[in-house]
């Protein structure tokens, strides 16, 4: 199966006031392929973001990019000019952002903002075809009556209609990678599952998804494979059932320990003790050592490797031959 995008050992971080680089992402490894949804979960303030904002090279002021590659298509995007990385965004690369209220321009029509996308790649097309093709855009994500929505403002869509419109902006090129980042996130249970369902139907259509989540319960829904990231590192990766049939790191047990079922026996959910470190905490060896009930000596001094839990299946923890 074809890969869109890989990772290759791409390490990140930020510079501070006085000049000092402090690591974020440590040699995070992944691929996403061709006709495939992956999950990347975990808490927040563990990266996961960061993560996403790097393949779209929109990463804040002080990022240092220290070392890796990001491969689409056989060309590093960390090397490409800005008019390259101009005439990815949108077309073959696209993002669905986490606030749509933040990521739409109130004081242009839904119509307008959509359109734009799509004169940016493709300029040879005429007005009415613009339109028609916001149209059918907007129908697809599922927006009632698209004729009258179309010439609407933001402040005149609900929280769930504007993460549709946002959809609808990121799919109207068919982009080869659709990147979701939290896309239920705010959202009440039931339009969390109407967004769950378009973005199901869309994946078909496009060639691959990333979504970016804390919630376990998105990622069971529409995703094949998964990374589990903790404190800037892929600590997990493997597919949907060999993670949550057999989760081996310490942190992904927690993460799946801490899901509430309808099977919940009546007491108190497990949660993680300790909070994610910020990058002026992280320890010379494993990240997640200090929040560890299983934490030996050699936890805190060296980084684990990634090793082969199974045919597909990897994790990143000392103790993992053990389990």
């Amino acid at each position: 199966m074809a890969t869109i995008v890989e990772f290759k050992n791409y390490s990140m971080g930020f510079r501070d006031d006085d000049g000092t680089v402090y690591n974020l992402l440590d040699r995070i490894s992944f691929r996403v392929e061709e006709g495939k949804a992956l999950g990347v979960v975990g808490e927040s303030g563990c990266g996961k973001s960061m993560t996403s904002l790097s393949m779209m090279r929109l990463l804040p002021d002080g990022a240092v990019v220290q070392g890796g590659e990001i491969l689409m298509e056989g060309k590093n995007i960390l090397d490409m000019s800005g008019q390259e990385m101009q005439a990815l965004r949108g077309n073959k690369l696209s993002m669905i952002f986490q606030e749509p209220m933040t990521a739409l321009n109130p004081v242009l029509t839904i119509g307008q903002q959509i359109g734009e996308i799509l004169t940016l790649h493709h300029p040879e097309l005429k007005k009415q075809e613009v339109r028609s093709r916001v149209l059918e855009a907007l129908e697809e994500v599922g927006i009632a009556h698209p004729e009258t929505r179309i010439d609407q403002y933001p402040h005149e869509f609900s929280g769930g209609m504007r993460q549709r419109v946002m959809i609808a902006m990121a799919v109207i090129n068919h982009p080869a990678l659709l990147i979701a980042d939290e896309p239920t996130t705010a959202l009440d249970v039931t339009i969390q599952a109407q967004i769950l369902d378009v973005m199901r139907r869309l994946k078909k259509a496009s060639g691959g998804l990333m979504v970016i989540t804390h919630n376990l319960g998105v990622v069971a829904e529409i995703c094949e494979e998964v990374v589990v990231m903790y404190a800037g590192q892929a600590i997990e990766r493997g597919t949907l059932k060999a993670i949550f049939d057999n989760p081996i790191h310490p942190y992904t047990q927690g993460l799946m320990a801490s899901v509430p079922t309808i099977r919940s026996e009546k007491k108190p959910l497990y949660t993680i003790p300790g909070t994610v470190p910020t990058v002026y905490d992280f320890v010379p060896g494993c990240r997640f050592a200090d929040r560890c009930q299983h934490c030996g000596e050699r936890c805190m001094k060296e980084v684990p490797p990634m090793r082969q839990a199974g045919e597909d299946h990897l994790v990143q923890c000392w103790r993992s031959d053990d389990r």
